[in-house]
């Protein structure tokens, strides 16, 4: 019998935080483990629930939500979408440049299939989401990781990324806040990102998911609101984090700039949009009471919250353990640690992170899944409840105490 194998399209695209570590953990929980999951940012195990609110808005709607909507979604969510941005100072987003999705994560992959072709160049932080270096991949493109600074707070290097602009560079990602650094990037960075988007007239892609939850000072600036008519900017927002609704899969992309000169372009997308009907429709319903309604993230993130205690005691924790440095999140739900190398010269993080969920029972996502060139760097997510994170961490320092790579 023939063999049936996989689309060569595959072949460069990776999305470990769901892989091999994965596997290994749920054939352990099989086993009758139990498996303390740090590795992906998805508050509902954690006891964050969605605002009663939008559960009403949504059950009341289920009826009318039978049947497809419009391919870009329904009228009223894209109209909150729209306002929302108007009151964030961006004037020059219209109804029909929303496009609602399943999650960003469809609305990344949908718009750049729309936009490469092979061999074009997509420049994308280094440590990034690895959604987008996958789905540049898959569309046949090639991704261009430019540095971030650990010692500059984690912002972009833009000496680095404007070194790394070629005559086949069609894109620039910007993640902000960042996942996995929990980096939030100041005015001028971002400014100086735009400049070099303009100057080599490139598309700026600008994912936002965790723009309302941000720590103490730390201020989020929609990278539209300083792109102008002359930067075609596509920014991707939703509810799964903010609002706690992973599941619903409620996300949004809204165009701004230059339409006029992209309508190539953005009739790509709409024939995309076109091929998958639509997105899921009782979650749209739940997008004009998410922006509309009291924002309940505040109640987390501000002194005594639940998102900011965790943050500040996983910072606290990891920074005392020997031979481990982290710099403090501004911004959502992560911490990036770094293990010093000369303390724990680790040639294979992967197998590093394996040997501590066979060890101590957590799982986290080892550092080169977010396409960071060394071994020395993992992921922890900052979700679980003080008592379980100080357990996790405390496990955590106890494997490195005996660890000999």
């Amino acid at each position: 019998m023939a063999e049936f194998t996989q689309s060569t399209k595959l072949h460069n695209v990776l999305y470990d935080i769901r892989g091999p570590l994965l596997q290994k953990a749920q054939q352990m929980e099989s086993e009758g483990h139990r498996i303390l999951k740090l590795n992906i940012g998805n508050p509902a195990p954690f006891g964050f629930e969605a605002p009663d609110a939008i559960l009403v808005d949504m059950i009341r709607h289920l009826p009318h939500a039978q049947g497809y909507s419009d391919s870009r979604g329904i009228f009223s969510a894209r109209t909150a979408v729209v306002q929302y941005y108007q009151t964030r100072g961006i004037q020059n987003i219209h109804v029909d440049d929303v496009y609602l999705g399943n999650g960003v994560s469809e609305l990344i992959t949908l718009s750049l299939m729309a936009l490469l072709n092979n061999g074009d160049e997509v420049l994308i932080p280094a440590p990034d989401y690895p959604l987008w270096t996958a789905s540049v991949s898959l569309a046949g493109g090639r991704p261009v990781h430019y540095l971030c600074d650990e010692d500059n707070e984690w912002w972009p290097d833009l000496d680095d990324l404007e070194a790394k602009i070629t005559p086949k560079t069609k894109g620039l990602v910007i993640i902000n806040p960042n996942n996995p650094t929990g980096a939030v990037y100041p005015e001028h960075i971002l400014t100086g990102m735009i400049n070099l988007a303009r100057k080599h007239n490139l598309v700026v892609f600008s994912d936002e998911i965790y723009e309302k939850i941000l720590y103490e000072d730390a201020v989020h600036i929609n990278t539209a609101s300083l792109t102008g008519d002359d930067v075609l900017c596509m920014t991707f927002s939703g509810l799964s984090k903010a609002y706690r609704i992973c599941g619903f899969r409620s996300g949004w992309l809204a165009i701004s700039g230059p339409k006029a000169a992209a309508a190539d372009y953005l009739e790509g997308i709409n024939l995309l949009a076109n091929m998958r009907l639509c997105a899921n429709v009782p979650g749209q319903h739940a997008i004009q009471t998410a922006l509309g309604g009291h924002q309940s993230i505040n109640d987390l993130i501000l002194p005594g919250g639940r998102l900011l205690e965790q943050r500040d005691l996983a910072y606290r924790m990891l920074n005392d353990i020997p031979g481990v440095s982290v710099n403090q999140a501004k911004g959502a739900l992560y911490l990036f640690p770094k293990l010093d190398p000369e303390m724990y010269p680790i040639k294979n993080d992967e197998k590093f992170a394996l040997e501590l969920l066979e060890s101590q029972k957590i799982l986290i996502s080892h550092g080169r899944a977010f396409n960071w060139l060394q071994p020395d760097h993992f992921r922890l997510v900052t979700l679980p409840n003080v008592v379980d994170l100080e357990e996790a961490i405390g496990r955590i320092a106890e494997f490195l105490s005996t660890y000999k790579p």
